[in-house]
């Protein structure tokens, strides 16, 4: 089940994310909530881990 980001605005940087119910390496889920039928990307538990943890740190950037 796909879950907003609490992040996200109303109207733009519409994120949600399906995460697996363990800490298996089922793949995480990840798609524009614009969107519902668009692309989906999917990363393992890790990546997503690693990726959460670079923007709350700050070291990614929007282009």
């Amino acid at each position: 089940m796909f879950k907003k980001s609490s992040y996200s605005s109303v109207v733009e940087n519409c994120v949600e994310i399906a995460i697996p119910g363990s800490d298996g390496p089922d793949p995480v889920a990840i798609r524009d909530s614009k969107n519902p039928d668009g692309p989906i990307l999917w990363c393992g538990p890790r990546a997503y881990r690693s990726f959460t943890r670079a923007i709350r740190a700050g070291e990614l950037r929007p282009r």
